[in-house]
């Protein structure tokens, strides 16, 4: 256990800048090498973030926005709440669906969850 706790409180704050200052003053290792590398894991670790949620979470809403736009009149669509319809009407904001025979509602573009394929 107290193995355990040392390996722990190597990673103190105050270490990392003892380590630096260490390097800078005798050792082969500029100050501002070392002090790069010990933030060297966090920029991996935003890079690595950046490319496996942020990137494809923006190629999804591109392509929810192109989708959105090229609906029309007469398209089957899914809303996010799970209510299946054809689209009747198109306005700005607004599309007009048409949920059972002659009973038709008014819904955000944002809340339509795709287009049902045939």
């Amino acid at each position: 256990m107290k193995t355990l706790l040392n390996f722990f409180n190597s990673f103190n704050v105050k270490n990392v800048y003892a380590a630096a200052n260490a390097g800078a003053s005798g050792g082969s290792a500029s100050g501002w090498q070392t002090e790069f590398w010990s933030f060297a894991p966090l920029i991996a670790i935003i890079v690595i973030f950046y490319l496996l949620v942020i990137m494809p979470q923006q190629k999804r809403t591109k392509e929810h926005k192109n989708m959105i736009e090229s609906l029309k009149t007469g398209d089957e669509v899914i809303t996010t709440g799970g209510v299946y319809g054809t689209i009747t009407g198109v306005a700005d904001k607004v599309f007009t669906l048409e949920i059972a025979k002659d009973v038709k509602i008014k819904i955000n573009r944002t809340m339509i969850a795709g287009k049902v394929s045939k």
